[in-house]
């Protein structure tokens, strides 16, 4: 008997009932592998209780029973220790070798929870984030969008307005744009990379993309990959995506974001650099507008090497962009920083 190893035979004297309308007899009681046998005092049989099967009824006095038969019982007197000890021992260890319905209940419920929180975790984000993109109206991602670029602006400093820059960069937006959005490009004086984008369709450009090059073909090119990139990735999409859950929550039920969850993609949006989109993706964009694409990656690699795709696949490889801006609007929009 692995239960009680120490023991080679394990008897004991006690008082057994047959059932409740029996009087009480005194048996002797012997341990065995698998059954608790009970005998009248001059060793015959009376019963065999599998161990499987027993339970302790009271803790004072000893009072076993069947399972299945509670009213045929068996107490074990309290000087009886070792049969006692024994018997609990053995009884301790068949029920923990019992499956434990309860437990598996608790396992498969914590297993259930932990999956649908995991599932909730995947999943909710991305379903809200996917929602909020649909639902939220033109007019409040152009107020998201201004929002946002109030808080850029307080480090790259306020948009440059030059008077007389002010309507060529209108038609430059409408020629690579659309007339729609005159005005949707934005010129900062410093602080972010040659360009991104906001909510509400707006362009942020570096001045450096106006100022650093002679050839207005740089400039459309980097509004034209910006404009990619932006159907690419939605710009309220990526915006909800680093503010996560609970602000995306609270623009889909007020209809307005924290504070500071702009001012933290703002920070984002100073830091990023992103890479291009895919070269087949930016020739076609290129050749949609008219546009030569050499002039763009050499701004962006002057050795060609990491920028081929677009040397090798420019939709006017020898020849001339359909005009972009007059020689006087580049030469105003040059000079929209000011000195």
């Amino acid at each position: 008997m692995t239960a009680l190893k120490d023991f080679q035979r394990l008897e004991a004297s006690a008082l057994w009932r047959a059932s409740v309308e029996s009087q009480r007899r005194e048996v002797i009681v012997s341990l065995g592998d698998a059954t608790l046998t009970i005998s009248d005092p001059q060793g015959r049989v009376l019963t065999h209780w599998s161990l499987g099967a027993v339970t302790r009824a009271t803790k004072v006095p000893a009072l076993y029973h069947p399972d299945t038969d509670p009213a045929q019982t068996l107490e074990i007197p309290a000087d009886e220790t070792a049969m006692i000890n024994g018997l609990d021992r053995v009884l301790r260890a068949i029920d923990r070798k019992r499956p434990k319905p309860g437990k598996l209940r608790l396992l498969l419920g914590v297993a259930t929870a932990a999956a649908l929180m995991g599932l909730a975790t995947l999943w909710l984000p991305n379903a809200l984030e996917r929602t909020a993109t649909r639902v939220v109206p033109d007019v409040k991602r152009s107020e998201i969008g201004a929002a946002l670029l109030s808080r850029v602006s307080r480090v790259t400093g306020a948009p440059c307005t030059a008077r007389d820059a002010q309507a060529p960069l209108g038609r430059l937006a409408a020629r690579l744009l659309g007339e729609a959005r005159r005005d949707a490009l934005v010129v900062l004086p410093d602080g972010i990379a040659e360009s991104a984008h906001l909510p509400g369709g707006i362009v942020l450009l570096n001045r450096s993309v106006f100022e650093d090059f002679e050839d207005p073909d740089v400039a459309a090119g980097f509004i034209i990959v910006e404009t990619v990139r932006a159907e690419e990735t939605d710009p309220l999409a990526d915006l909800l995506d680093h503010a996560g859950l609970v602000p995306t929550l609270r623009l889909l039920t007020t209809g307005a974001l924290p504070d500071e969850a702009l001012d933290r993609y703002a920070e984002h949006l100073l830091s990023a650099s992103p890479g291009d989109p895919e070269p087949a993706r930016l020739l076609d964009a290129f050749a949609a507008a008219g546009l030569r694409s050499t002039p763009y990656a050499r701004a962006r690699d002057i050795t060609g090497e990491t920028v081929l795709p677009l040397i090798e696949g420019d939709p006017r490889a020898g020849g001339a962009s359909r005009l972009v801006v007059s020689d006087s609007d580049w030469v105003r929009l040059q000079g929209i920083c000011g000195a």
